[in-house]
């Protein structure tokens, strides 16, 4: 069957800018399919909506699903205490990520899309931030005719989980955020709904090249009027 319209992949679907971005996108008349890869099957029925469940360290035998799609949508991302060790860590922030991109790329997808983070830098002596960065270079190698890189701060919004250390900091940078101005205001927390609509935003302007958001640049991108 023909599909008019956009056709999005997304991975990541299943956590907090994921599942916003998937609902997002189901409602923009400029997409006709959204394809998500995932552990489990999600409990959500669209008629535009595919879901595939796969397994991600052999996530070659999938490659097909990345065939005729348009935009790949990278919101995977966990914690050290999740994965339960820094190599695990790096198989669901950096290893991931990069196979899907390559596999897309083989695949005829012009466009990526990925969350990284604030300070990423494959330099840096922070585990955390070097990882960030390191997906980054990756992702950038695989030369995509679009790559936008989106780096928010301390992401705000509905988990699911508790997680009393980012809990903790939510609420104090929430309080902040009116004093937060200047050269601070690249450190505001920022909700994860608006990550999702600045990725849609930038992905719907298809600018060419390698592009990549701080967090301050998101807050703006993001706005509903965007």
């Amino acid at each position: 069957m023909e599909i008019s319209g956009r056709k999005a992949i997304v991975i990541g679907a299943t956590g907090l800018v994921g599942s916003l971005l998937v609902h997002s996108l189901l409602r923009q008349p400029e997409y006709g399919m959204v394809r998500i890869l995932v552990r489990k099957r999600l409990e959500l029925e669209h008629p535009q909506l595919e879901q595939y469940v796969v397994d991600w360290d052999q996530l070659g035998d999938a490659k097909d699903l990345f065939h005729h799609m348009d935009d790949l949508y990278c919101c995977l991302g966990t914690t050290i205490k999740k994965a339960g060790s820094q190599e695990n860590f790096r198989k669901v922030d950096l290893h991931y990520p990069v196979e899907a991109a390559k596999l897309a790329k083989e695949q005829g997808v012009s466009q990526m899309l990925v969350i990284s983070s604030m300070g990423a830098n494959a330099g840096s002596r922070v585990f955390y931030s070097r990882t960030k960065g390191e997906m980054e270079e990756a992702l950038s190698s695989v030369r995509f005719r679009s790559l936008h890189i989106f780096r928010p701060s301390l992401i705000l919004g509905d988990r699911g989980e508790k997680r009393f250390g980012e809990q903790l900091a939510a609420h104090l940078m929430t309080f902040m955020d009116r004093w937060m101005r200047g050269k601070a205001a690249k450190y505001r927390a920022i909700h994860a709904s608006t990550i999702a609509r600045a990725m849609i935003n930038m992905a719907l302007v298809r600018a060419q090249g390698d592009h990549v958001y701080s967090n301050e640049v998101i807050h703006a991108i993001g706005t509903e009027n965007s």
